[in-house]
């Protein structure tokens, strides 16, 4: 699955911009992933509920929203209620990650929850299993153009045996730096999911990008669960 990140969009032209990734099938994005950031969880300030909502009339590809926000047990479940797909949360940020993904659920989205490249994954396996998506960052989060780190790819490994034997039933979604060059050892750890934005925004043509980068991960994924 590939989901452009439209933090590398042009925000001027951000309808037209997400038509470029909602085409015809195989140059189709799987999700639309949407970078919320409040500048206190992270430094950076992006955009909030208002625009999302905005975004959801515009397309029909689900809505992957990653929240970069303090206090999420409070703002994300109104991400869900607008109609977001899957609602994704900083374990670093939640008081309580479990019950905020019941909310998550019974607001009619799918639950995501984010770690950070320096948070340790085994401390939140349990918590895991009220989740539908595990989001490993392989930047900091915050900022979209930065070098992916490589190192993170063990806890996707992870997540990746422990959905395999059954003991966790979610999907495994990456973000940061992902392009031509990273997303094959990506899928090689059992990444399912790519979160790819300058590799799809700064392309010539999207669309052409992301069946590349679908091309590049699918042989990779199956090849490593041989």
């Amino acid at each position: 699955m590939i989901a452009p990140s439209i933090l590398s969009a042009d925000f001027a032209r951000l309808a037209e911009e997400i038509s470029a990734v909602g085409g015809e099938p195989g140059k189709r994005a799987d999700w639309l992933h949407v970078d919320v950031m409040d500048a206190h969880f992270v430094p950076n300030l992006t955009l909030g509920l208002p625009v999302v909502e905005s975004i959801l009339k515009t397309t029909d590809i689900p809505i992957d929203c990653h929240l970069m926000i303090d206090d999420p047990d409070r703002w994300a479940p109104g991400y869900a209620e607008a109609g977001a797909y899957n609602v994704t949360v900083h374990v670093e940020a939640a008081h309580d990650p479990i019950n905020l993904a019941k909310d998550l659920r019974a607001a009619g989205a799918k639950a995501g929850l984010a770690i950070k490249p320096g948070t340790n994954f085994d401390d939140y396996v349990e918590v895991l299993k009220h989740y539908d998506t595990l989001l490993v960052m392989s930047v900091e989060p915050g900022f979209g153009g930065q070098k992916f780190m490589a190192e993170v790819l063990d806890k996707a490994r992870k997540a990746r045996e422990l959905v395999d034997t059954g003991h966790l039933k979610l999907l495994v979604e990456i973000d940061g730096g992902i392009n031509a060059e990273t997303i094959e050892q990506a899928a090689e750890a059992g990444v399912d999911c790519f979160v790819a934005g300058s590799a799809v925004y700064n392309a010539e043509d999207p669309a052409q990008a992301i069946e590349a980068l679908r091309a590049t991960a699918a042989p990779a994924f199956t090849h490593a669960r041989a």
